[in-house]
């Protein structure tokens, strides 16, 4: 018998590895309590028992040590032998406010009004419309604006899904001949803030919703741009302001129908100077049985916003459809790439 056994001998039968994609909820259950009860937080100062964390988390303490050992095998706590729980560097990224923005990431999407979306996934599949939409009663973006608190937690998730594009994308394309750069879409400033600070020619505008912007400013003064970015409150599907020679959207036109994309690309035209540029920063997806993670992003965005992700072919013929001409697609060393075009 040899002494190696082959890859493929090692991989388990193909129905265990199908069952164990749909035991992924499991994990997502677990680190979400671990989110929901701040157990990093009441840790940062130090190991603790179940116990001794069972009154400030309102748990029952012998639970919530099994979910604690649980944790721990995921390698996000560990357990010494007098039965207190240390936190692990793993874990040290559940605290709140931590770089990354895990906690507020797993809180929403891994929370009960991200689920109850998700629950109406068949739906969406049969029909091509939000699941969302149908168990919320309206748009996913108008329940957010009547939920300021998961609105603001949603800003934070998107640095949180997107942490390591802003970097990437102001690395990979030369934003240095840019006289104004307006972030359409922009929430909290982060992608225009990292820009700005890597490349010094630039001023920005952060154009999003009122209530979004409002989450703005302290990301802006804190990186020191205050007096580059100027922020300004509408919606792009009744206007987008003039006044910059470059416009970005980054993961805007995956959330919405075509119509709808066509409406917010036409008012970025509209906008724009003929010498312009339009930047697309999105997931464009690889062809044919290539693994991309914006195929798994593009159900999120059917059942979600009821948007999709598209490959480089679609997106010329987006832009043919809205007066641009795609011109190239830059990818960056995050799975995300900036689509360039121009005005026609």
């Amino acid at each position: 018998m040899p002494d190696t056994l082959t890859t493929e001998a090692m991989a388990p039968p193909d129905y265990v590895q199908v069952i164990d994609m749909a035991k992924g909820h499991y994990v997502s259950m677990i680190v979400h309590a671990a989110a929901r009860f701040a157990l990093a937080d009441h840790l940062a100062s130090g190991p603790k028992t179940a116990a001794e964390l069972a009154g400030p988390t309102n748990t029952h303490a012998p639970s919530l040590y099994r979910l604690m050992r649980t944790l721990a095998s995921l390698g996000l706590l560990t357990e010494d032998s007098t039965h207190r729980f240390h936190l692990t560097s793993l874990g040290a990224a559940l605290k709140t406010g931590a770089p990354g923005s895990a906690r507020a990431t797993i809180l929403t999407i891994a929370g009960d009004w991200f689920w109850h979306g998700l629950e109406q996934f068949p739906y969406s599949v049969q029909t091509g419309k939000s699941g969302f939409e149908k168990t919320f009663g309206m748009p996913v973006f108008d329940y957010l604006a009547q939920n300021p608190e998961k609105a603001s937690l949603f800003s934070e998730t998107m640095i949180g899904i997107h942490g390591q594009e802003p970097a990437a994308v102001a690395e990979a394309y030369d934003f240095s001949d840019v006289g104004v750069l307006m972030d359409v879409g922009g929430a909290s400033g982060n992608l225009l803030t990292t820009v700005l600070a890597r490349h010094a020619a630039p001023r920005g505008i952060l154009f999003d919703l009122p209530h979004v912007v409002t989450d703005a400013k302290p990301l802006i003064e804190a990186r020191g741009l205050s007096d580059r970015i100027e922020i300004r409150g509408g919606s792009f599907f009744e206007s987008v302001p003039s006044g910059a020679d470059t416009y970005m959207l980054s993961h805007v036109i995956h959330d919405w129908s075509e119509e709808q994309c066509l409406t917010i690309l036409g008012h970025v035209r509209r906008a724009m100077p003929q010498n312009g540029r339009l930047l697309l920063v999105e997931m464009v997806l690889a062809h044919g049985d290539t693994p991309h993670p914006g195929k798994i992003l593009d159900m999120i965005m059917l059942v979600g916003p009821g948007g999709q992700e598209r490959t480089e072919d679609e997106y010329r013929e987006l832009y043919k459809k809205a007066g641009f001409r795609l011109t190239r697609v830059v990818p960056t060393a995050s799975p995300v790439s900036v689509v360039e075009g121009v005005p026609v």
